[in-house]
C-alpha cells in the first residue's frame, strides 16, 4: 500500500480521518507507524496529500489529513478485454488500474469459457476491491469504470461503434503481419482476445466496426503479459 486511500465514510471532520481494518493493519503491521509519523494519503474520487497520525488505538488510528496535488493524469484508453480466467482476471484488474486505465470493458468471446461468467470474482465488490488495490499501489485515487458484455454480438453491434468515436481502434492478434504502433496522440481503444484469440468470425465484426488488427511479433502472449506490452508500446 504505497497510498493510503480514504473513503468519504472515514471522515470524522473536514481534517480528520479514521481508519479500521485492513487499512488499519497494514499501516501498523507494514508501515509501522507511531503517533506523529506521516503517511501518504489520498481521497477516493479526489485530491492526494499526506495524513499525521494523531492518536493509535488496539484497532483504530485517527489522522490528520491535507490535500495537496492532483492524482496522475490517466490514460486516454479503453480497453476492450475478453473474459480471462478469474484467478487471471484480478490481476488483470490490478494491472490496468496501476497503468491509469480508466474504462474497461469484460467482454464475451467464442474462446472464454461459459463458467467464467458464473465467477464471484465479477461480482461488484470483489471488482471494486481489486480496483482499490490498484489505486494503492499506483497512488492514484479515481476509479476506473469497468462494464459487463457477457453477450458479444450485441455488444459489438450495438454499443462497440460509439466507444470506437474519435480514437484509434486496434484489435491485438498475433496472426496479424501488420505490427503494433508506437506512442500513439490520440485516444485508444485496443481489444484483446482470449488466450487463443479471437476467432475469424469475431474479427470479421471488429473489423466492421473499425478495428485494425495488430500483433507485436510471432509469439502468442498470455493476456498477463500483452497488456502491460501494448499499452507501453502505445503510449
Amino acid at each position: 500500500m504505497n497510498l493510503v486511500l480514504l473513503h468519504p465514510e472515514d471522515l470524522l471532520n473536514g481534517s480528520q480521518a479514521r481508519l479500521t481494518g485492513r487499512r488499519f493493519r497494514h499501516i501498523v503491521e507494514v508501515h509501522r507507524a507511531a503517533a506523529g509519523d506521516a503517511l501518504a494519503v489520498g481521497m477516493l474520487g479526489g485530491r492526494i496529500g499526506s495524513g499525521r497520525v494523531i492518536k493509535l488505538g488496539d484497532a483504530a488510528l485517527d489522522l490528520d489529513i491535507s490535500f495537496d496535488r492532483d492524482p496522475p493524469e490517466p490514460l486516454s484508453f479503453t480497453i476492450v478485454l475478453a473474459l480471462p480466467r478469474p484467478k487471471v482476471l484480478r490481476r488483470v484488474l490490478r494491472s490496468l488500474t496501476v497503468l491509469g486505465v480508466k474504462r474497461i470493458v469484460l467482454m464475451n468471446a467464442a474462446r472464454v469459457e461459459k463458467s467464467y461468467w458464473q465467477s464471484p470474482f465479477l461480482e461488484r465488490e470483489e471488482i471494486r476491491r481489486q480496483l482499490i488495490l490498484g489505486l494503492e499501489q499506483a497512488f492514484d485515487t479515481i476509479l476506473p469504470e469497468v462494464l459487463l458484455r457477457p453477450r458479444f454480438k450485441p455488444f459489438a453491434e450495438d454499443e462497440l461503434p460509439g466507444m470506437l468515436r474519435d480514437s484509434v481502434a486496434l484489435v491485438a492478434h498475433p496472426g496479424s503481419s501488420a505490427p503494433c504502433p508506437r506512442e500513439v496522440r490520440r485516444p485508444v481503444t485496443l481489444a484483446i482476445g482470449p488466450e487463443g484469440g479471437f476467432v475469424p468470425y469475431e474479427l470479421d465484426i471488429l473489423s466492421a466496426c473499425g478495428f485494425t488488427a495488430v500483433s507485436l511479433g510471432e509469439r502468442v502472449l498470455n493476456v498477463e503479459t500483452a497488456i502491460p506490452a501494448l499499452i507501453s508500446r502505445l503510449a
